[in-house]
């Protein structure tokens, strides 16, 4: 434990560094300067094109290929290469744009550096598929992942998920976007095509030559000092002055942002808060600013009209301590707005109803669970004490298949913030005490499957579980602490009632008869590609879904909900070392601000133009340079149930 406690104290100090001015001023992790600021252009990743598309029984089938490779990219113009991995060699991956309804069936290729696991986060997808942490691929394997793309329109992600090494297998380029379509929200008239936009957000460090500098080594936090938007450090777009729909991705690994408009002049601009994680809020929240952090995803609208021949600048201003920032980690990308609209369809005003089918989760006020997100126990970081490497504890929550439960999350420790992410589920943000600030307008507004926790909070959350059951995984996307065990998980137990059973076991994230195969050529010939997606489209594995759900919620109705199947193992928790220290009073305040309130808001808060800054010759070298090629905690085939 003494060591833990010298990491708490490195983690303190790191967090105490704080600027009169912007906090990072004059601050470096060790990256050369840069000395391109807005002066390349966002990258829009490339759209996926399915291989091959097939019916069945009136269901559509998209078969992708993707490969895992290693790769290089010139990010420093004027330095060396950096050496990345990512899907199909580049970072972000390939956008999947999928019509609701249409199944995916994706044939992930691992050849990268190290294993793989492949998590479609946002997605309810069968257990087999989820990307288990210890179902992974080892170099040259593959696996088939089957996706139901059955809810409604919304902006999910894939990413590793590997046991150990999911940190710095995205840090180095394993993420990507995953779109989710549907005609309700095409109907709306938002803003489409190349007036819709993904901006993937993520920070990393760099050596003198140009490469990346490892993530590894630190198990509190990683936060790098060059900001990029989808892999450019900041990149400007040039813009139409009418209105834009972003999707906004936090895939960074420790860093939330506070995000801000601002004009020439430093004024913050207003916008709307259109969608979260599970897709459209019932109307847009206006504000001028948003609270995102790592896993998150939220959608704005904002509208350059006023702002033809001028420079937009998205900013920063998280006032987070936990969160170390630098002298240019302020300043995020710069929309150059143009003078003349090419197009002016899906223009108009934001309709002031969204989605009036919001599946919101049956009120529950009993708390089935309390989960201490704490440093200390079995190791650094741990929920309830226990790591994901205790196999026959770590299954902390049995909710019955189709129930909804009441989880209260903790904050209790350690010098960072905890994003908690809960696979499967669509949750409903009920509560937030403890902190600065209560639940934000943006966060009411829709369902979520990431959660903030800032230290000393304890927020609630309702979830609906189901509508299969099996074995899932729920941790804090800090990716460091997640790679560091504060990782465990809940298994949705059978419910005999419903009659819905299946010679197949979908619910066993570790089954062998889905296990990555080693690659052969005869595997991805044609007629053995058509075969293995002939077989698992027959397998019939989310053709009950909705049927499920409507039958879950008829037997509840009736006979209500009564917490676990089984008694979940006793845990051990630490004594709290955290509370009521976290956002700073001007991030809570503009985070918070009510719908009703923002318009009246003083506009002037200041954001200052770009500067260069200076590496000093005597600033210390970057502290890890060398890419991990082994990992640690592998555990075999098995689940502990």
């Amino acid at each position: 434990m003494a060591s833990t406690f010298n990491l708490l104290a490195l983690g303190l100090a790191a967090a105490s560094q704080v600027s009169a001015q912007w906090r990072g001023a004059g601050r470096t992790a060790g990256s050369p300067a840069y000395n391109y600021m807005f002066q390349n252009a966002l990258p829009i990743p490339a759209v996926a094109v399915p291989d091959f598309t097939e019916e069945f029984g009136g269901r559509t089938v998209q078969f992708y290929t993707c490969a895992i490779e290693s790769f290089t990219k010139q990010i420093y113009p004027n330095l060396g290469l950096a050496h990345m991995t990512g899907y199909n060699g580049t970072s972000p991956g390939p956008t999947y744009v999928i019509p609701r309804g249409t199944e995916t069936i994706i044939r992930y290729l691992n050849n990268g550096e190290v294993s793989a696991a492949v998590h479609l986060h946002g997605s309810y997808t069968h257990s087999v598929w989820d990307g288990w942490a210890s179902d992974e691929m080892a170099v040259g394997q593959w696996k088939d992942y089957y996706y139901p793309n059955s809810e409604t329109a919304r902006s999910i992600w894939y990413h590793d998920h590997a046991d150990g090494h999911t940190a710095s297998d995205a840090y180095y380029g394993q993420a990507g976007v995953y779109l989710i379509t549907d005609s309700a929200e095409d109907a709306l008239g938002l803003p489409a095509g190349k007036y819709d936009v993904p901006l993937a957000l993520t920070d990393h460090s760099f050596q003198a030559n140009g490469d990346l500098a490892s993530p590894n080594g630190n198990p509190i936090n990683f936060c790098g000092d060059v900001l990029s938007v989808n892999g450019q450090p900041w990149p400007y777009m040039s813009v139409e002055p009418r209105k834009y729909r972003f999707r906004v991705f936090d895939m960074s690994l420790s860093r939330a942002y506070d995000l801000f408009f601002a004009d020439p002049s430093g004024n913050w601009i207003t916008f709307q808060v259109i969608a979260s994680d599970s897709g459209l809020f019932g109307s847009p929240v206006t504000s001028n600013d948003l609270v995102i952090a790592m896993g998150e995803r939220y959608e704005v609208v904002i509208d350059f009209s006023m702002y033809a021949g001028k420079n937009i600048t998205l900013g920063n201003n998280m006032q987070q301590a936990q969160i170390q920032e630098f002298a240019n980690t302020n300043k995020v990308m710069q929309f150059n707005v143009g003078s003349t609209v090419s197009d002016s369809s899906n223009n108009g005003a934001v309709p002031s109803t969204l989605n009036g089918n919001i599946q919101w989760p049956a009120q529950r006020t009993t708390v089935d669970h309390t989960f201490n997100f704490q440093m200390g126990g079995e190791s650094t970081w741990t929920i309830n004490g226990v790591d994901f490497s205790d196999v026959n504890n770590r299954i902390l929550a049995r909710p019955t298949q189709g129930s909804v439960q009441l989880w209260e999350l903790h904050h209790t420790g350690g010098p960072a913030v905890h994003p908690v992410h809960v696979h499967l589920v669509n949750m409903q943000v009920v509560s937030r005490t403890g902190g600065s600030r209560g639940v934000l307008p943006y966060e009411a507004a829709g369902l979520k499957d990431v959660v903030l926790l800032e230290p000393g909070e304890t927020v609630r959350v309702l979830a609906f579980f189901g509508p299969a059951n099996g074995v899932y995984m729920f941790h804090c996307h800090n990716l460091v602490h997640e790679d560091n065990t504060m990782m465990d998980a809940f298994n949705v137990t059978y419910l005999q009632e419903l009659g819905y059973d299946s010679s197949i076991d979908f619910s066993d994230p570790m089954n062998p008869q889905f296990a990555p195969q080693a690659y052969n050529d005869a595997a991805y010939a044609p007629a053995a590609l058509t075969s293995a997606v002939s077989s698992l489209a027959n397998m019939g594995a989310y053709s009950a879904f909705d049927s499920m759900a409507s039958a879950e919620a008829a037997y509840y109705a009736t006979a209500g909900y009564n917490g676990d199947a089984t008694t979940a193992p006793t845990t051990t928790t630490v004594a709290a070392s955290s509370s009521g220290y976290g956002f700073a009073s001007s991030t809570a305040t503009g985070a918070s601000t009510a719908a009703s309130a923002v318009a009246t808001q003083g506009k002037a808060k200041p954001f200052s133009a770009p500067t260069t800054t200076s590496h000093s010759s005597t600033q210390a070298p970057p502290r890890y340079t060398a890419r991990p090629t082994s990992r640690p905690g592998s555990h075999g085939r098995r689940f502990e149930a």
